[in-house]
């Protein structure tokens, strides 16, 4: 029996318009074809190696192949899988890694040169997501992490053992910084369109602006301010070493569902400063590992689709030139269309893993949703598992679900 789509909720044709008009960025000047963007996803198909360090993380012949497909499959912007700025600080094995001091020559830059290629080549944008993980890296690959302040991710959490951290010193928060700009530098020359900034899901930036996660007494912790001074220290040092059409992004939770944590009040006057830094766009996301937000917690998000519209739209007001754009939950062309009514574009993740050109079917109007999944998409951990399962499988057997869907 082949797969089926998602319900759509309205018996008429709807016009798709909206998701095919171009998006300006007003600091860069670049200019996306329209409103789509592939969202980062942990992929985890670069080179690991548990013995030598220097052979982890660079991108294969079978990941530049998923990236050529999605950049066949009619995005606007495409966001890699985080790229991770250390050997051993990482959010999994086989994660993109560009270390701090790797020249921009060898096999390493060559095969994200490659990626790059072939993921713009039919016009998308090629965005890096660079991220750190803080406190959030397995026990296996790092017993000794490092975050804002000790605060330890305790028991079993999505199925990983974290270690307690060790709070940052100065030399720790250089090299973070330094590990961010050279990889952007890196992301440039190998002819990425810009970076994005990972300050969401609980990783080290995000663990810095949260309270529940930031005890520090310096100027990196207590106020708004100081929370933020990491990130948009890593900013100014960004824009120091690339030109200005190259694009500066970041995701940011709209909200983390717990107590302590990052608010939607913060995450709003966090933009106006991001704006005025010259962020390119912010697309908005939420949760933490503690308290995952991918999943319908309120009977509004099930009407509207995204998870966080709602808190979106409390942001917005914050914001007249940096471009916003929304992740979570998205899954038909009506709430697609209502997302982009408040927001400039929305991301799709988890849909696209089986499913490359989802953008191209539906601005053709060849579908009107993604395809249904047959686990409950609000266990995220079952569902990403299998994400991934669906493009390794189209890896080794050329398998493409949704070749033959019924409508």
């Amino acid at each position: 029996m082949p797969p089926t789509r998602i319900e759509v909720m309205q018996a008429t044709m709807v016009d798709p318009t909206p998701l095919s008009a171009p998006l300006v960025f007003e600091f860069s000047g670049r200019t996306s074809r329209n409103r789509f963007l592939k969202a980062a996803i942990s992929e985890r198909l670069a080179t690991w190696d548990h013995i030598h360090v220097k052979n982890r993380g660079i991108p294969t012949k079978g990941l530049v192949d998923v990236y050529r497909r999605w950049g066949e499959g009619g995005f606007g912007i495409i966001v890699t899988s985080n790229v991770m700025i250390e050997y051993d600080q990482l959010e999994a094995e086989g994660n993109l890694i560009i270390p701090r001091g790797t020249t921009f020559a060898g096999r390493r830059f060559e095969a994200f040169k490659d990626l790059a290629h072939n993921a713009k080549k039919k016009g998308s944008l090629i965005i890096a997501q660079l991220s750190h993980p803080g406190r959030q890296v397995e026990s296996s690959i790092n017993k000794n992490p490092i975050s804002a302040s000790d605060i330890q991710l305790k028991g079993l959490v999505m199925g990983k053992m974290f270690e307690k951290p060790r709070p940052m010193e100065r030399r720790d928060l250089d090299a973070v910084l330094e590990g961010f700009a050279h990889a952007a530098e890196y992301c440039y020359k190998a002819g990425f369109d810009g970076v994005q900034l990972h300050a969401a899901h609980g990783y080290l930036l995000a663990q810095f602006l949260a309270p529940s996660t930031n005890h520090r007494a310096d100027e990196y912790g207590s106020s708004l301010t100081n929370r933020a001074r990491l990130t948009l220290d890593i900013a100014e040092a960004i824009r120091a070493r690339v030109p200005k059409s190259f694009i500066l992004a970041i995701k940011l939770n709209s909200v983390e569902f717990q107590h302590g944590g990052f608010s939607t009040d913060d995450c709003k006057q966090l933009c106006s400063a991001l704006e005025k830094q010259g962020f390119d766009f912010i697309e908005l996301s939420g949760g933490t590992y503690e308290s995952l937000g991918f999943s319908h917690k309120r009977e509004s998000t099930k009407k509207r689709e995204a998870f966080f519209l709602n808190f979106a739209e409390t942001i917005l007001p914050a914001l007249s030139k940096s471009k916003t754009y929304l992740t979570g939950g998205l899954r038909t062309i009506t709430g697609m269309l209502e997302a982009v009514g408040a927001v400039d574009g929305i991301g799709l993740g988890r849909p696209i893993c089986d499913e490359f050109d989802l953008p191209n079917k539906l601005l053709n109007l060849e579908a009107g949703s993604a395809i249904k999944s047959l686990i409950d998409e609000d266990d995220f951990a079952l569902s990403a598992i299998a994400a991934g399962t669906q493009y390794v499988l189209y890896l080794i057997l050329g398998y493409r679900a949704g070749k033959e869907v019924d409508k």
